[in-house]
Parts: C-alpha cells; sequence; structure tokens
C-alpha cells in the first residue's frame, strides 16, 4: 500500500496511460480523481475504482475547469497529495508545415499550459500541506524525436524543461516535480503518432525499440508509482525514460 492515505489526481484518465495510472494507483492505496474530457470514460474507470474514486469532466485546456476539478478533489477526499499531468494531444505524423494553427494551439495547451494551470491550482495547497508531488506525462519525443512530430515532439521538451526548472524552484517547499518520458503505446493517439495503423508500419517502431515491444498503460502507471511514492522520496527533477530502451 506505497500510496496508503494518499489522494491523487490524474488527467486524461478516462483512457491508456491515465486509466492505467488510476487503477494501479487505487490499487495501491490511494484515493484517485479520474479527470478527463470524456466524461462517460471518466465515469467508468471511477466507478470500476469504486469508493476510493471519483471522476470530473475537465477541460485541461481552461484554468476554470482546473479550480473546478481542485474544488471536487478537496470536497470530496480533504487534500491533494499527488498531480498527474497526463492528458496530451498530438497532431498525425507528417509534414510540420502541414498542421493547422488550431491544431497547433491544441497541442500547446493540453500538453504545455495545463502545466502551468495545474501548477497555480495545487502548489499552494501542497504548500500549506507541507509537500506534495507533481509529476508529468512527457515522452521520449521530448528527448530523441522521430520525424513527422515536430510541434508535438516540442511541446513534450518543453514538458521536460518546466519540469526540471520546477523540481529546483519548489524543493524548499518540499514538492517534488518529475517526470516519465514513455515510448509509443497502445493508447488513442498511437494511430496519429504512426501517421497510419499498419502492421508495416506497426513493425517500424517496434524495430526502434530494443525490447521489442510498444510500452502498455501498466508499464507507465508502475513507473508513475514508484515516482509518487515516498520510495522515491528523493528522487526530483527526473525525466524518467519508460521506454524499453528507445533512448540509447
Amino acid at each position: 500500500m506505497r500510496l496508503e492515505n494518499k489522494v491523487a489526481v490524474i488527467t486524461g484518465a478516462a483512457a491508456g496511460f491515465g486509466e492505467g495510472m488510476a487503477r494501479r494507483f487505487a490499487e495501491e492505496g490511494a484515493k484517485v480523481v479520474v479527470a478527463d474530457l470524456n466524461a462517460k470514460g471518466a465515469e467508468r474507470v471511477a466507478a470500476d475504482i469504486g469508493e476510493a474514486a471519483i471522476w470530473t469532466q475537465t477541460d485541461v485546456s481552461q484554468r476554470s475547469e482546473f479550480d473546478e476539478m481542485v474544488y471536487a478533489a478537496k470536497n470530496a477526499f480533504g487534500r491533494i497529495d499527488i498531480m498527474v499531468n497526463n492528458a496530451g494531444y498530438t497532431h498525425r505524423n507528417g509534414d510540420m508545415l502541414d498542421v493547422d494553427e488550431a491544431t497547433f494551439d491544441l497541442i500547446t495547451s493540453v500538453n504545455m499550459k495545463a502545466i502551468y494551470h495545474a501548477a497555480l491550482a495545487v502548489v499552494p495547497i501542497m504548500e500549506r500541506q507541507g509537500g506534495g508531488v507533481i509529476l508529468t506525462t512527457a515522452s521520449t519525443a521530448g528527448l530523441r524525436p522521430r520525424p513527422g512530430l515536430t510541434w508535438y515532439n516540442a511541446s513534450k521538451g518543453w514538458a521536460i524543461t518546466a519540469t526540471k526548472s520546477m523540481a529546483v524552484e519548489l524543493a524548499p517547499k518540499n514538492i517534488r516535480v518529475n517526470c516519465l518520458c514513455p515510448v509509443a503505446g497502445e493508447t488513442a493517439m498511437l494511430e496519429k503518432f504512426m501517421g497510419a495503423d499498419t502492421p508495416e508500419i506497426r513493425e517500424k517502431f517496434r524495430a526502434s525499440i530494443p525490447l521489442g515491444r510498444l510500452s502498455t498503460p501498466l508499464d507507465i502507471a508502475n513507473a508513475a508509482l514508484w515516482l509518487a511514492s515516498d520510495e522515491a522520496a528523493f528522487i526530483t527533477g527526473v525525466a524518467l525514460e519508460v521506454d524499453g530502451g528507445r533512448c540509447i
């Protein structure tokens, strides 16, 4: 029960990596706020977890919805110990000049600005409580970019730098800040990452990963669990590669 008596807010938790984290955190004793723009998916995940979870429909690009999410978390569980910025968005793999401005703006709002919104919403709470953990799902794309995903890659590089800077600034408040760098995995965004979902393209992606497979939600959830737990009490400012060796 590595997260016993902890309260975790997880965005993008209706599916994929976020759902994996929500379920794994609850297994280890956490109370979980399942936040997602997809209300039906968030409700399903929270219902499956049971009394240890609530759900909120949250658009992470909007500060007001962050405030509503935080209010729901505190109203239900009284505190927030762990904030996971997991919600993400990407353009389709292809020429960087073909990405329209609206898509670019959505990528920066979800992958970048939401981290700012989260900090404004939860840092004061964590400081009053004596500490906390902020965890962001970045990507190997921010460390070893693949062609065709330029603007997505850039947003994840920003998230990694923000993580490191936040870690230094928030350390005196006993708030640890880390990020995960997963390789491509079996999530709803995989088809966009690849450009098209064919056996040939899947094999091309798998061939770039030394351990020979894509990541899974459980892979990412287990890494997130460790970083969020007291076992990682002396770990901050880390961009942890969960990538089967992709970044070597």
